[in-house]
């Protein structure tokens, strides 16, 4: 009975502290202070979900950024302006470029003295302007995540309507084109960039601050509040590397060459190697991230093993050739879609072509590396010793082929499979591997032996 009182006191204890932080709002932050890429977008999904988790009342994106790829910035933005959960902006120092497109599609934008936000155009990896077709697309792209914030509409004396916007779409598709003129803010031949004072004029910023604490008590009126910070991972960052559009069109480039060359020397080698472990570092991340699922990944499976069969058992390329690359392209595609089991209504068009240029500029760009390996593969330079250079005369004593292949030019017998034009033959009680000369012989025709090379007989019918 004595520890009574005590048990008692610590239960109103818990309940009154403990119903007050749980009453506290709940602020999510997520730092984005690197170019925008693969692992900023993975850094943007973790940290969304955390805060979805934990049942946040905002979300707090820390932004110092130059800019990065279009393609990421682009998805960043899709999901701020989907999400249920309020997402603000603080701009540290700057939100250029691709950084600037992603705090616009927040609900609100906060600065710190002295930083800025714009300069959107398209660069290329020189810095360089792109062509007006990618600008073009910028252009709607921005103008459409200032409209997504909303307007309000007034009726003139004169029955006019005038639209004022939260934040007008030509500020935006200033920072883009170069062309756009806005009286008082920008000229022509100026891409628009905003300090802090110019963007609060224009209704680019709600408030100049020091601090994620100013932010959230002074605008946001939080008296009291928690913070939580998203922490990435060290397997946040290999996967977020590893899911970089161009180093997965790497991933592809080895995975088709691997198999390339160990089709043509078959056993586990080198080749064989190179493309398991690309093959793995291609679908390992995705795996795990829940993009790519089991059977998208037994697709592309079943199409490798499809075509060893059809290259070195079944003779020729027929249905199972065919059906191992359709099987091959389709794993590689289907692993970077974010569809769910066969349902694939949630995936954007967009997300679909962007999966399908990956993977053919991949599997192009791999075969162009194919052909340029073979062709210098033995010859001078880096890849000389990669091949044997001596040669073994005959004169000498070696032989390339058995004698005996020799002296089946001239007999007759029947084909054993198909030859489309490789196959096999049966002369005697032996089979042996042969082309046909001319057109295709189907199984059990007779045939007869008309030459010898590289170790197979050529036959025509008889």
């Amino acid at each position: 009975m004595k520890r009574f009182p005590f048990l008692f006191i610590f239960f109103l204890y818990s309940v009154v502290f403990g119903t007050n932080a749980a009453e506290k709002p709940l602020i999510y932050k997520i730092d984005i202070k690197k170019e925008i890429g693969s692992t900023t977008w993975r850094y943007m999904q973790k940290g969304n979900d955390e805060a979805v988790k934990h049942g946040a009342d905002a979300i707090l994106l820390h932004l110092n950024t130059y800019g990065g790829t279009v393609v990421h910035a682009d998805s960043i933005r899709t999901l701020i302006l989907n999400s249920k959960i309020p997402v603000y902006a603080f701009i540290d120092n700057n939100a250029a470029s691709a950084g600037a497109l992603i705090a616009i599609a927040c609900d609100s934008i906060y600065m710190r003295p002295g930083a800025n936000i714009g300069a959107v155009t398209v660069v290329n990896e020189t810095g360089a302007a792109m062509p007006d077709k990618y600008q073009s697309y910028m252009r709607a792209t921005i103008r459409s995540t200032a409209e997504a914030h909303g307007a309000d509409t007034t009726i003139t004396s004169k029955g006019d309507t005038v639209i004022h916007w939260r934040r007008d779409p030509r500020i935006a598709e200033a920072m883009v084109d170069e062309r756009v003129v806005i009286p008082n803010v920008v000229d022509s031949g100026k891409v628009l960039t905003l300090t802090a004072q110019e963007a609060v004029k224009l209704g680019y910023c709600e408030g100049i601050v020091n601090s994620v604490d100013e932010i959230a008590t002074k605008h946001l009126g939080y008296k009291d509040y928690r913070i939580e910070q998203y922490k990435p991972s060290v397997y946040d960052e290999i996967a977020g590397f590893l899911s970089n559009p161009a180093l997965q069109a790497i991933l592809i480039m080895i995975i088709i060459g691997g198999i390339y060359f160990e089709l043509q020397s078959p056993g586990l080698g080198f080749p064989s190697a190179a493309a398991i472990i690309a093959a793995i570092l291609y679908f390992a991340p995705l795996y795990m991230s829940g993009m790519a699922e089991s059977w998208e990944i037994l697709i592309f499976v079943a199409g490798i093993i499809l075509l060893v069969l059809e290259l070195l058992v079944i003779p020729g390329f027929g249905v199972a050739g065919i059906l191992g690359s359709i099987f091959i392209f389709t794993g590689l595609i289907l692993a970077l879609v974010n569809n769910v089991n066969f349902d694939f209504s949630p995936v954007a068009s967009q997300d679909i072509s962007r999966s399908i240029l990956t993977v053919v500029s991949g599997i192009i760009c791999g075969f162009a590396l194919t052909l340029y390996l073979a062709h210098k593969i033995g010859s001078k330079g880096i890849f000389r010793r990669l091949a044997l250079q001596s040669s073994q005369e005959v004169k000498e004593g070696y032989i390339g082929v058995p004698e005996r292949l020799f002296e089946m030019v001239g007999k007759e017998g029947v084909a054993a499979t198909i030859l489309r034009p490789a196959g096999k033959v049966t002369i005697g009680d032996d089979d042996y591997d042969a082309v046909a000369l001319y057109g295709y012989i189907e199984r059990g025709e007779p045939v007869k032996v008309v030459k010898t090379e590289n170790s197979q007989l050529y036959v025509v019918k008889k």
